[in-house]
């Protein structure tokens, strides 16, 4: 019975019970691999009949020691699989291929056979000529940095992620930037009666939402590099273990917040090595100035320098105890020490002694002094002639000043008592 089963060559008679040729055109001429590829024919059957591929699901594309007894039926449904779900999907392959795979014999079948096999080698050469170098992954990665080498999730603790919406396993916000951004392409659909215009209104619409993909990532990127979300918690860092930093001057601070907008176009360490830079060329540049300094008074030695520099700080020390000195027998002189506020202000020579006094128990700059001295001389003999005037006198003269100025003009003589 069971010989009855089997299923022969007609043109070599040797079994075809795992896989035949079917004629299509001719009733029951089944021919093995070998004849049909030779071309046989045999009565009415001609080698241009259409022909039908029979597989009894026994047939290994392999060889059953190299396969591991691998069927024809289960490698069709290991190419469907790797299509459908995708490289590295491994447990969903294996389901598809059948509950007599695992996924760690699916995986080492599908590399073994397909990638490092003859097939894979034949495929996919080791050395392609002239192949376009991809900077965007790391040497020998076969996919995006983000799939092959993703970031950490941040560092922060359940509390702080309910803050912020992160999601640690997405590494993900629940609020992105843009967050309406993919109302752009949300209820886009190609149908086959489009016009062009259309199709390239469609093709917009996902081109600004690549675009705004890609800004959001650069936003994320950005805060990730200058650690801008434990900034914003916060969060104090310990930098114990780290080697003392620099002090930061003001203009440097300055020069800091002016150069913010290079953050989007910098890293981190590349901007600090940036202003590392310009901070060692300040320091040469004082140094090149020093020396430059040094040339000029002959000294052409780093070991006369430090005589120098000696007796440059004892003639800076002298000159100092000699101000010191003098403003001291300013001081005792009496004048000279009274009016050290406002001799060196111009208008000084212009006022006498008594006026010099009063200028310096006021507080009050000559230039001042003369202009309130001018309009009060003025109000008064245009009120003598009888023409009506209206004094403004400035709004830095209040009247303490404007008293004591007054009696000062009428004792002086300049007015008369009646116009005080």
């Amino acid at each position: 019975m069971a010989e009855l089963g089997k299923k022969y060559c007609v043109y070599c008679l040797a079994e075809v019970s795992p896989l035949r040729f079917r004629c299509t055109e001719c009733a029951d001429i089944e021919l093995c691999p070998e004849c049909f590829a030779a071309g046989a024919e045999i009565g009415p059957h001609r080698r241009w009949h259409g022909y039908q591929l029979v597989d009894g699901g026994r047939f290994t594309l392999w060889g059953a020691e190299a396969e591991g007894g691998w069927s024809s039926r289960e490698e069709q449904l290991l190419l469907d699989a790797i299509e459908q779900f995708g490289f590295g999907n491994w447990e969903d392959m294996a389901a598809h291929v059948g509950a007599s795979r695992t996924p760690q014999e699916v995986m080492e079948h599908y590399v073994s056979m397909y990638i490092h096999g003859n097939l894979g080698k034949a495929c996919i050469p080791d050395a392609i000529p002239n192949r376009v170098t991809d900077h965007t992954c790391p040497s020998g990665g076969p996919l995006s940095p983000s799939l092959t080498t993703p970031l950490p999730p941040l560092d922060i603790s359940v509390a702080e992620q309910q803050q912020l919406g992160y999601m640690p396993l997405r590494d993900d916000y629940e609020i992105e930037y843009d967050q309406d951004a993919e109302t752009l392409i949300s209820g886009l659909s190609v149908n086959y009666d489009d016009e062009d215009v259309e199709i390239e209104l469609k093709r917009a619409h996902v081109d600004m939402y690549v675009r705004k993909l890609k800004e959001r990532q650069r936003r994320k990127n950005i805060a990730r590099d200058y650690n801008l979300v434990p900034a914003f918690l916060g969060k104090e860092k310990k930098e114990k273990e780290k080697a003392p930093k620099r002090k930061i001057t003001k203009e440097e601070k300055e020069l800091r917040l002016k150069l913010r907008p290079l953050y989007q176009f910098m890293s981190c360490k590349e901007f600090e090595d940036f202003f590392e830079n310009m901070h060692k060329e300040r320091v040469l540049r004082a140094k090149i100035r020093e020396l430059q300094r040094y040339r000029r008074n002959g000294i052409t030695k780093m070991e006369e320098s430090a005589e120098y520099e000696a007796a440059r700080h004892k003639r800076e020390k002298r000159k100092e105890n000699k101000n010191i000195a003098s403003a001291k027998r300013g001081k005792e002189d009496g004048k000279e020490g009274e009016f050290a506020a406002i001799e060196n202000l111009p208008g000084f020579e212009l006022l006498s002694d008594r006026e010099k006094v009063l200028c310096s128990s006021l507080n009050l700059s000559p230039a001042r002094y003369v202009t309130v001295k001018t309009i009060i001389i003025k109000d008064h003999l245009q009120k003598r002639q009888g023409i009506p005037s209206k004094s403004r006198l400035p709004s830095y003269l209040d009247k303490v000043l404007k008293k004591r100025i007054l009696n000062f003009l009428t004792e002086s003589g300049w007015i008369s008592r009646d116009a005080s």
